[in-house]
């Protein structure tokens, strides 16, 4: 299943957590944690899709082996994901998933997480599997969260907690391999050159960014861009037969981030203000290759 490129790009989590350390560290010692509010695909998902019927799903062995509980949790990885070890370095519990019947009270104030694996950019990509939250729904869900919120904490306190929250949103991976390059002859590649593609979801997330979540009061978003999908496993088995990484696949990685990083910039620009933070999840992935000993890594 191609939704389990997850697992190749761990090494995202090193920019991320290092973007989080660096800009938003808990505003003091003695006071509650930040809350924690995460968008995306199956990279961050830590569980939505155990509540859909839905292929896309985490919630057997390989899965969770080496979570503290050793059962698959609905991550698709085989323990912790990215979201929970940027809530360790806040000093906080894991948000819960959205859909979670626990997800209430004073949980609330942790966060929450709207991720679902398989989602992208785009409304068609991952038509694949279903049931999924896609973004509009995620970003719907956001705002029925802060409804809930303010029931229980009152109008101020929800509006400070939102506004401080540190925020994730990890998109794009999926409106390539699953989306453009699913098929050969894809309804999207027969509609765009790569280049134009590119271009054309870089500024629907920009749409994502601004006309959702911005206007939902998100104020300190870490925006991440993609790995090398052409290297990861699934890719390599359909595309390589020497073991190279898929070089189709790689360029259009290689045109994708650093459209996402201008368009960050631009996005603060207009803002006024450093609300958005991008992560190079690419160049992570090459650090971990290159310098292994460094990560406490000898078999890469």
């Amino acid at each position: 299943r191609r939704e389990q490129m997850g697992a190749a790009l761990v090494p995202l989590l090193v920019s991320v957590v290092l973007m989080v350390v660096a800009a938003a560290r808990a505003p003091a010692a003695s006071a509650a944690p930040r809350a924690f509010f995460v968008f995306g695909d199956s990279l961050v998902d830590n569980g939505n899709n155990n509540y859909l019927l839905t292929t896309a799903r985490a919630d057997a062995p390989p899965y969770g082996i080496d979570f503290p509980s050793h059962r698959a949790t609905g991550r698709f990885s085989n323990g912790l994901n990215i979201p929970d070890i940027i809530s360790e370095h806040l000093g906080a519990e894991p948000a819960l998933p959205y859909l979670s019947p626990e997800l209430r009270g004073a949980k609330l104030l942790v966060g929450a997480n709207f991720a679902s694996a398989g989602v992208g950019i785009l409304n068609d990509t991952g038509v694949q599997f279903v049931n999924i939250i896609r973004m509009g729904d995620q970003l719907r869900y956001f705002g029925e969260y802060q409804r809930k919120l303010r029931a229980f904490a009152g109008e101020e306190q929800a509006a400070r907690l939102v506004s401080g929250a540190l925020v994730l949103v990890t998109l794009g991976g999926n409106d390539f391999v699953n989306n453009y390059y699913l098929v050969p002859m894809s309804m999207r590649s027969r509609q765009y050159a790569l280049p134009d593609y590119v271009r054309f979801i870089v500024s629907e997330y920009r749409k994502i960014l601004v006309q959702r979540l911005y206007e939902l009061g998100a104020r300190r978003v870490i925006v991440t861009g993609t790995g090398p999908l052409g290297c990861v496993p699934a890719e390599l088995a359909q595309h390589s037969s020497n073991g190279e990484c898929a070089a189709e696949l790689n360029r259009a990685v290689d045109l994708f981030n650093p459209q996402v990083v201008d368009m960050v910039r631009g996005l603060n620009r207009d803002a006024g203000a450093d609300v958005f933070v991008s992560a190079n999840a690419y160049r992570a992935n090459f650090d971990y290759l290159a310098n292994p000993q460094s990560y406490g890594f000898t078999n890469v």
